[in-house]
């Protein structure tokens, strides 16, 4: 009798140790059972990856999820959800929350608080003070724990250990590979008086290249001194590099995609508080170096560092704005359009956001696509073109510093552990409340019909393992627009041309050719207008236009 598995990934371009080839994997209790050619009839589940790249699970090695004490600015479920939707099958979560984690008793609450929320493997850094050293070495074999973390600065309160003897003596207590925000606070609390109100493009004057350098330079010299492993967190210099090149035996890093692809000062311009994090965004100087550095090999790993604030905190006027990005969604996207534009190999990418953490932390199970290893899968279209919005994010947040980046491939779908999260299928946006004088259920059917069309579409595009994309938004100036737009097989000018003819459909097994006439004669009859553009192959956009109506 064959094998039989819980799932099947069917004809995909899987990422083995091996290399990059078209076969199928199979699945069985969460962990990779087979990898070859495998019959459908076998599997209790089959996803059909054909023309799709199946690799590693994508691991995230610093996100920011605020909880608990400042989930309005994201919690562990949303910012989970955030993770999967964007490809992301592991995630590394921060101690500086309100509380922080600096215990084995807040650590015990913020896992007990994971448990059967999240929707992606997840561990846990514990937070070093000047006074918990004693607690470092019970919290960092805790299970869930991925290591300790320590703010040299930027970071205010108990997590903020500025001084040499306080990170010696940090180090000296525990045995695992410390993480490290390096910034020289003196330095720091020196030059906060250069910050320019309002003014954006000062913060990199503020948080200048020398406050990292030097910090990593102190850094590096107290890990020989102790013998201990160290990891540099967001590198943002070419000389940071130079430094930790030097020092492989001792110091891996993290780079971020915000750093490899935002400028300074342009950025800062254009994006005002949203450009802000820290170590901040910096020159193209700055940028070049970090991907000479990647191209050599020197980062070990690609973090998000993704610690979202509200939309009403980041229009603060600088310095009174937080400084922090949501990025976990984005992370797949941008990096894999770095891909597609040749400044990154696929291969690179594999090793910085899968390989690359299972080594530097030690992960047991992950990071490869072999057998024996947990079914964690980052399914993405490396031929896909779509814009990153705001809408599409699914952080609390509600923002991206990568609003209107087109996009060169995409996350279509993320395993862990054998259990799989798809792009979703529908997204809606609406910028205020919207008003239409017209009769409700004519309305009601009216989006019915169109919504069950790029369904329609959608489906005899892509099928109905592989998801496409259908998004309905709302906007309302002079007067309100409805636009429905899909990702279906779309239409040829021909069929464009008697959309409206009652009884015509280009698919007379799956309609009978009213939804658009109905639509049309509801849109017409309460004084609009519909327009509709398509494209063959790629999909189709209603868009509907009502006179401005006052609410009774």
């Amino acid at each position: 009798m064959s094998p039989t598995y819980d799932l099947i990934l069917k004809g995909g371009c899987v990422a083995t140790p091996g290399g990059i080839a078209v076969m199928d994997v199979a699945v069985s209790g969460g962990r990779i059972a087979g990898i070859g050619s495998f019959d459908a009839t076998q599997a209790g589940e089959v996803f059909e990856a054909q023309g799709l790249h199946v690799l590693p699970g994508v691991i995230d090695s610093q996100v920011h999820f605020r909880e608990p004490g400042l989930e309005w600015k994201e919690d562990l479920e949303s910012g989970s959800r955030s993770a999967a939707l964007g490809g992301v099958t592991a995630v590394f979560e921060m101690p500086n929350t309100d509380p922080s984690t600096t215990s084995p008793e807040m650590m015990e609450d913020k896992l007990a608080r994971a448990k059967g929320r999240m929707h992606t493997d997840h561990a846990f850094y514990a937070g070093a003070t000047h006074d918990n050293t004693d607690l470092l070495p019970i919290m960092e074999r805790m299970a869930g724990v991925c290591g300790v973390k320590v703010f040299m600065g930027a970071s205010t309160g108990q997590l903020l250990v500025e001084d040499d003897e306080g990170v010696e003596r940090v180090l000296n207590a525990i045995s695992r590979r410390a993480a490290f925000h390096s910034e020289d606070e003196y330095r720091l609390a020196d030059r906060r008086k250069l910050a320019v109100q309002g003014d954006w493009t000062s913060h990199p004057v503020v948080r200048d290249a020398e406050a990292a350098i030097s910090s990593t330079r102190r850094l590096i010299r107290l890990a020989r001194k102790t013998g201990k492993r160290i990891h540099v967190l967001h590198v943002t210099t070419g000389e940071e590099m130079e430094m930790l090149a030097a020092n492989k035996d001792i110091a891996t890093c993290e780079v971020t995609p915000q750093h490899l692809t935002l400028v300074g000062p342009e950025d800062y311009v254009r994006l005002k508080g949203y450009a802000q994090m820290n170590p901040p965004i910096r020159d193209a100087h700055h940028r070049d170096a970090l991907w000479k550095a990647v191209n050599e090999g020197v980062p070990d790993v690609l973090g998000s560092d993704h610690a979202p604030h509200t939309i009403e905190e980041k229009s603060r006027p600088y310095p009174a704005s937080p400084s922090g990005m949501p990025g976990v969604q984005t992370l797949v996207p941008v990096m894999l359009t770095h891909v597609a534009d040749g400044k990154l190999s696929l291969e690179r990418f594999i090793e910085l956001t899968s390989a690359g953490p299972q080594r530097v932390f030690g992960i047991a199970g992950k990071g490869r696509i072999a057998l024996g290893y947990d079914a964690d899968f980052t399914v993405v279209d490396l031929k896909a073109r779509k814009t990153i919005t705001h809408e599409w994010s699914a952080s609390r947040c509600g923002w991206t510093p990568f609003d209107g980046m087109q996009a060169k491939a995409w996350p279509v779908a993320t395993f862990v552990r054998g259990r799989g999260t798809r792009a979703p299928l529908a997204t809606v946006s609406i910028q205020k409340d919207f008003f239409v004088t017209a009769e409700p259920g004519a309305l009601q059917q009216m989006l019915v019909n169109l919504l069950n069309n790029s369904l329609k579409a959608v489906v005899l595009r892509h099928g109905t393992t592989v998801p496409g994309q259908i998004s309905v938004s709302v906007d309302y100036g002079g007067s309100g627009q409805l636009t429905v737009s899909d990702s279906g097989c779309g239409m040829t000018k021909a069929e464009l041309s008697r959309i409206f003819e009652p009884f015509y459909t280009g698919d007379p097994k799956h309609g009978h050719g009213l939804g658009l006439t109905f639509a049309h004669s509801v849109v017409v009859g309460y004084g609009g207008t519909i327009n509709v553009s398509s494209t063959q192959g790629q999909g189709t956009t209603i868009s509907i236009t009502f006179p401005k109506a006052t609410p009774v």
